[in-house]
């Protein structure tokens, strides 16, 4: 079990009280009996996440749409939990909706899960995502200085050169310039950029 399934599990059982219900869902080898979980009326959130943690672990897509949901979470360790289910789920709908997140302003606080998902998925979705949603970071004054850094990141690790031309302007941003310096350099064919000086600085 890695460190994330039992930070997942642990946080769980905690909101859970330590309950029957939690141990009974967390031990349970019935897909059909976690899936039930996902639409029975009345059920707290941590079992319906925990059910669709778990079902999406083991590929089933029953979990979908309740991970999508749990990815754009006001609490961060819930999107960070869905996003790692997600990524293991092997469902096609996930980058589209990973993307759809991350671009959707009306969200961009919850949206550095859905960034750094759309990066490990590689998908084609992923690049023109990132690149919507750090040009739109790149206002001034923007205070969501955690998602363009994921954006820049994730950027270079996808190594694409359509990043180009938002990289070289978020060279501008003394919050972003050394990540972006690094990404562009990741990207092949680029030539290596330096940060620009801040004035001040020696």
């Amino acid at each position: 079990m890695g460190e994330i399934v039992r930070s997942v599990l642990e946080r769980l059982r905690q909101e859970s009280g330590g309950s029957a219900q939690y141990t009974r869902l967390a031990a349970t080898d019935r897909p059909d009996g976690l899936a039930d979980v996902l639409t029975e009326p009345g059920q707290p959130l941590w079992a319906r996440e925990l059910a669709a943690f778990r079902l999406g672990l083991a590929g089933d897509r029953r979990a979908f749409e309740s991970l999508v949901l749990l990815l754009n979470h006001r609490d961060p360790p819930r999107c960070a939990g869905a996003a790692y289910a997600l990524a293991r789920l092997g469902d096609p709908r996930t980058a589209r909706a990973a993307a759809a997140l991350a671009t959707n302003e009306l969200r961009v606080a919850y949206a550095l899960h859905p960034v750094r998902l759309l990066v490990a998925l590689r998908a084609p979705e992923a690049v023109p995502a990132l690149i919507t949603t750090l040009q739109r970071r790149l206002r001034p004054h923007d205070p969501y200085r955690r998602v363009a850094l994921a954006c820049v990141d994730g950027l270079g690790e996808l190594g694409d050169a359509r990043a180009e031309p938002v990289l070289n302007e978020a060279l501008a941003h003394p919050a972003l310039a050394e990540a972006a310096v690094q990404a562009l350099a990741r990207i092949p064919g680029q030539r290596r950029a330096s940060a620009p000086r801040i004035p001040g600085q020696r």
